[in-house]
């Protein structure tokens, strides 16, 4: 469950930056009073820590996580 969190939540990072990339439009800033508000720092942070535990499924078991997936759907 909080591989599948983490990986949205950095999916909604990147979609931010390419947002930015693109139109020059931060939403994450938009949405939270501005890059430095309150909420827009908190989901920085969040959106940060999700991808550094998304790094942690590059050195993962693939049995692992295909034996996860299978308990999870049974």
């Amino acid at each position: 469950m909080i591989d599948r969190i983490a990986l949205i939540l950095s999916i909604i990072g990147g979609l931010n930056w390419g947002l930015v990339g693109i139109f020059q439009f931060d939403l994450v800033a938009w949405l939270g009073g501005g890059q430095n508000g309150v909420l827009a720092r908190i989901i920085y942070i969040v959106v940060g820590l999700a991808a550094i535990w998304c790094v942690s499924l590059l050195f993962r078991d693939s049995d692992v996580l295909e034996d996860h997936s299978i308990g999870n759907h049974a």
